[in-house]
């Protein structure tokens, strides 16, 4: 009987699977998820519906972190953060509107303004009424300096890795985007891996995708590739661009800026743009890691996080 019922369930799956490719990748984020000690909730904000994982802390009195990731990216990418950190602190990690699982709304492309008001808006109704440590990467990143410049009263501390929203010196990434065009785009395995290897350094942090896995994210990303481009028109290509940057000179809470050496994406030059409207900032430059810091060195970005959080308190 036992074995019937396993042949029934293996052929349940794989019908399941096969018309529904991309649960395999969802599967696989729920495991990451569980190994990370994190929990899922959802919440409406505003008429928006957030995805997004959390974790309480050991200390009931330990601050909360609001992770937020960047283009084209998702609440998994903190995970191997969210583990290095371990229970020291309560974390919010929300797949931003429009990204993840949380909801697309027809049309709207939300852009580093766009996005700040939405995350007021969640930090609203879900940090208990308390200012936040706000996290930013990359587009996350120039989306926590706007926010924590026009909402201070929200956001107690903020830092920022390998974030966009200044003039870095000219790559190829910058270039592409200056163009009119979308250096991340994924349309066929070629293209996936030559995105895996503009964001990744590291060799062994690189994401193993093997089939059918990989074909369901190739055609989920050939779907997306309008949102990104309109996303992306909005913060690499328009009067927003340099916002995150010039709002950075009005952020006087204490700050971390973050950043790899060999980032190929937001070059390191960057960081020191960044503290330059921010004289207040710890400034961390790793070595050996590239724009995925998050995922590259997670021990590393979480022994920095720490230092700052338990520096500041003792200052």
């Amino acid at each position: 009987m036992a074995l019937a019922v396993l042949g029934l369930l293996l052929v349940w799956g794989g019908w399941v699977i096969g018309r529904s490719p991309y649960l395999l990748v969802r599967l696989e984020f729920a495991r990451q998820r569980v190994a990370a000690g994190l929990d899922r909730g959802e919440a409406t904000v505003d008429g928006t519906r957030w995805v997004f994982a959390m974790r309480t802390a050991d200390r009931p009195e330990a601050p909360t972190l609001v992770l937020l990731h960047g283009f084209t990216g998702s609440k998994e990418n903190w995970y191997p953060l969210a583990r290095a950190l371990g229970g020291r602190y309560r974390l919010l990690i929300p797949d931003l509107p429009g990204w993840g699982e949380s909801e697309r709304k027809p049309g709207v492309a939300l852009g580093f303004v766009g996005q700040a008001e939405q995350v007021a808006a969640f930090l609203r109704t879900q940090a208990k009424g308390q200012p936040v440590v706000l996290v930013g990467h990359s587009m996350g990143g120039g989306i926590a300096a706007v926010t924590a410049a026009r909402y201070p009263q929200m956001v107690s501390k903020v830092a920022l890795f390998n974030a966009a929203g200044v003039r870095f010196k000219d790559n190829a990434f910058g270039l592409s985007v200056l163009a009119g065009d979308n250096p991340f785009a994924v349309h066929d395995a070629a293209s996936l891996q030559r995105y895996i290897d503009t964001v990744f350094h590291v060799e062994a942090a690189k994401p193993a995708i093997p089939w059918p896995a990989s074909a369901a994210l190739i055609d989920k990303r050939r779907a997306d590739a309008a949102f990104e481009q309109a996303v992306l028109d909005r913060i690499g290509r328009s009067e927003e661009t340099l916002l995150p940057g010039e709002e950075a000179a009005r952020i006087h809470q204490p700050a971390l800026l973050l950043w790899c050496r060999q980032d190929a994406v937001i070059d390191a030059s960057a960081l020191e743009l960044y503290a330059a409207r921010m004289p207040q900032a710890r400034k961390v430059l790793l070595e050996g890691c590239g724009h995925m810091s998050l995922m590259e060195r997670p021990h590393a970005v979480a022994d920095a996080v720490v230092k700052w959080l338990t520096n500041d308190a003792k200052e």
